[in-house]
């Protein structure tokens, strides 16, 4: 079985697809299947930065040129059997004999549109029609699939559910340079305004105002647009940016807890990364945090006098805490990238058998 695996996120972006990409690549490693040829279709040329026009060039090349006349080029001559576009975000014009997967991670574009720029929606809506053409589509959780269901009308058949895995890349935390606190809590996410971390700010002036004030805040993420025009931050808050693994699964082991209050989620790798890392995880019940956080996350309404009070009992109440933490390990261990690699190539051997 021949596949051709499309590995763009690596090399657009540092956020959660291109975690599934690596995690992805690991579990077919690790699987070590004699029956699996993976190669990688990419154009190799990375394209982080905002600065312009360079980006948009890169992006115009990409999506106009590399991604419907190119890409097939390179399928044909890898003799793939199957096309796995491992996002709807790139339009990959897909050789007519070769059979085609999509992963969905989430259907933001339709239940959040304000997070996107007006071209972004319209053509990640346009992308979301085309995924009809796909022989199968796979969605990081049940959430997304009956969101596919509900807003796209695709139906169950073309539809499996594979969760994502964690893990962290190994190597050395180097802190240094890092000003950590003895005692903190963890926002980690890109910070754009579905991640509501404007409700983390009321909770923290709400603190303030009835005399205890909360332990400092360590953020780890890119800076979105957006985002700067909210309130000014309390003095205690500390933007780290982007981290490697190594220095952010360290800042997790050191922290109370994760804050994790976002509104919408296909997935959601924070809080799965903090539980197996041993940090407890304060999220609302919402979205697909229930599949991820199982019984393990501590669940609070996204409101400030609630999600305070649950910040409040996990710095009080140590045995909560520590029951917290245990039941966080426990879960984390059902998601590998061994088994949702697993679980993909099962996809595979259904459409092509």
């Amino acid at each position: 079985m021949k596949v051709s695996l499309d590995t763009h996120p690596l090399y657009v972006t540092k956020a959660g697809v291109a975690r599934y990409v690596r995690g992805l690549l690991s579990g077919f490693k690790a699987l070590a299947s004699p029956a699996l040829e993976i190669t990688e279709l990419v154009w190799p040329v990375e394209n982080f930065d905002y600065a312009q026009p360079r980006r948009a060039m890169k992006t115009a090349y990409r999506e106009l040129l590399w991604a419907p006349w190119i890409a097939p080029h390179l399928i044909r001559r890898s003799h793939a059997d199957l096309l796995h576009r491992t996002a709807p975000s790139l339009p990959i014009a897909c050789p007519g004999r070769v059979r085609e997967v999509v992963t969905l991670h989430d259907l933001a574009v339709l239940r959040q549109p304000g997070r996107f720029r007006r071209w972004q929606a319209s053509a990640g809506i346009r992308r979301l029609d085309r995924l009809r053409q796909a022989d199968r589509i796979i969605c990081d959780s049940q959430f997304t699939a009956d969101e596919a269901m509900e807003l796209l009308h695709l139906p169950a058949k073309q539809l499996e559910v594979v969760h994502l895995g964690v893990e962290f890349q190994d190597g050395p935390a180097d802190l240094s340079g890092l000003q950590i606190p003895d005692a903190f809590f963890i926002f980690v996410g890109s910070l754009e305004p579905g991640k509501n971390l404007n409700l983390v700010q009321r909770c923290y002036a709400l603190a303030a105002a009835n005399g205890h004030p909360l332990p400092p805040l360590l953020i780890v993420g890119s800076r979105w647009e957006g985002v700067a025009a909210e309130d000014a931050p309390p003095a205690d808050w500390h933007y780290l940016g982007h981290q490697p693994d190594a220095v952010l699964a360290s800042l997790y082991e050191k922290a109370i807890a994760l804050l994790f209050p976002s509104k919408y989620e296909g997935f959601g790798f924070p809080p799965l990364e903090a539980m197996v890392r041993g940090c407890p995880v304060i999220c609302g019940r919402v979205a697909s945090l229930p599949e991820v956080g199982g019984d393990a996350a501590i669940y609070s309404p996204l409101e400030p006098a609630d999600y305070l009070a649950a910040m409040q009992r996990i710095l009080t109440d140590s045995t909560f805490r520590d029951s917290a933490i245990a039941a966080g390990r426990q879960q984390s261990t059902r998601f590998t990238w061994k088994k949702c690699a697993a679980e993909t190539l099962d996809v595979y051997r259904s459409i092509l058998k």
